[in-house]
């Protein structure tokens, strides 16, 4: 008996064994339920709940995220620039352009960037894809599907800083694939230089449509000038009345040289020969000659017709010509320059970092997350437990 005693012990010692495990079993949710009602509910709630919250998110449900950054400027062969790295671009006999540079972050961060970056859905795609935690892709939860919530998530994914002592726009792009970081900073910086060169091509043809449009105009005035005195000189009959004046002047001077070696001939042939039938024909020759001067003088000056009343209207209409042709002249001058301007004020991107693609994601940052999350928790129920107990005293 004793034999068949001490061999049954063994069993049910096992028996017994198990019954306290099972007992401990089942009093073990009430031991935590006992221990947590021990936690004051303050603590609960400002510290181990969101503790507990940032745990599970920034451990379990949190994506990684890649990020790619370039880094660039604009610049320009003529502007000023300002210290540091803009110093060493004016010493090489370029400069930043700052208006270009503002209007290159602007357009990155505006809505038709992001309607250029998301063709055929290709933003949407790549930050909805299934891979994504609900809680980080777009329109995780099934709302917010509109274009104008993909623009509040694009910029929580695309950030552009301008550093103005350095004048360099740096561009930041977070994605949940190191391609797609890589892919939209390409691309956005793309953009960005197609902005610039968008830009400098209005300014160039502005400048130079304005110098064309006054060559235009002065080519006009030009040629109605040239008219108006072609015209004048066919219906006057001039060609330049101050030279046809000199010509006619010479003339006549030659004819009063002939008029008076002619009458001379005639006063010394009378004295001489007094019935010499030269008389007449020198005569008829100083008369011939005398005629002639009045009529010549008469065409130089003293009639409507003569050169010396043409000379004014003349002298109008070549002044109006001459002016007009110097117009012109200064404004193909101006032409030519304002092409030189343009090709001066040319602005262009340079690219000072080229667009990475990330081989490890550095977002988020789970143990300083959590970390964070507990340090803030333990503040913030530190001063609401100060805040609480004053307040009781205060009741008190």
């Amino acid at each position: 008996m004793n034999i068949a005693h001490a061999k049954m012990e063994p069993g049910v010692g096992h028996a017994q064994d198990n019954q306290k495990s099972v007992q401990n079993d089942a009093e073990m949710p009430e031991m935590i339920a006992a221990r947590f009602k021990k936690i004051p509910p303050l603590f609960l709630i400002a510290v181990i709940i969101p503790t507990l919250l940032a745990t599970l998110y920034f451990g379990f449900l949190a994506s990684d995220v890649y990020i790619s950054e370039s880094r660039f400027t604009v610049r320009s062969p003529e502007k000023s620039t300002p210290t540091g790295l803009g110093a060493l671009f004016k010493s090489s006999g370029f400069a930043n352009a700052g208006d270009e540079v503002y209007a290159a972050q602007d357009y990155v961060q505006s809505r038709d960037a992001l309607e250029a970056l998301n063709r055929k859905n290709a933003f949407m795609r790549a930050y909805s894809a299934p891979s994504i935690s609900v809680l980080d892709r777009f329109a995780g939860m099934g709302w917010g599907t509109t274009f104008e919530d993909l623009y509040k998530y694009y910029k929580k994914k695309v950030d552009v800083k301008y550093e103005s002592s350095s004048s360099i726009v740096t561009l930041t792009v977070r994605a949940y694939t190191p391609q797609d970081a890589g892919r939209f900073n390409e691309q956005l910086l793309e953009m960005a230089e197609a902005t610039v060169n968008k830009l400098n091509e209005r300014g160039r043809q502005d400048l130079i449509r304005f110098a064309q449009r006054e060559v235009d105009d002065a080519k006009a005035k030009s040629q109605s000038a040239a008219l108006a005195l072609s015209a004048y000189r066919n219906a006057a009959g001039v060609v330049d009345p101050e030279k046809q004046a000199t010509v006619q002047i010479q003339m006549i001077s030659k004819l009063q040289d002939e008029l008076i070696a002619t009458r001379t001939q005639l006063t010394e042939t009378r004295t001489v020969s007094p019935q010499n039938p030269q008389i007449e024909v020198l005569t008829a020759r100083a008369e011939s000659l005398s005629n002639e001067i009045d009529k010549q003088l008469g065409l130089v000056a003293g009639s409507s017709k003569s050169l010396s009343s043409r000379a004014a209207q003349y002298q109008r209409v070549l002044l109006e010509n001459q002016f007009a042709d110097k117009q012109l002249a200064s404004a193909l001058a101006s032409l030519d320059e304002a092409r030189n301007e343009a090709n001066r004020k040319q602005a262009y991107v340079e690219r000072i970092v080229q667009p990475n693609v990330p081989d490890e994601p550095l977002e988020p940052r789970r143990w300083r997350g959590i970390v964070s999350t507990l340090v803030l928790g333990l503040a913030a129920w530190g001063i609401l437990s100060m805040l609480i107990a004053g307040m009781l005293e205060h009741k008190d």
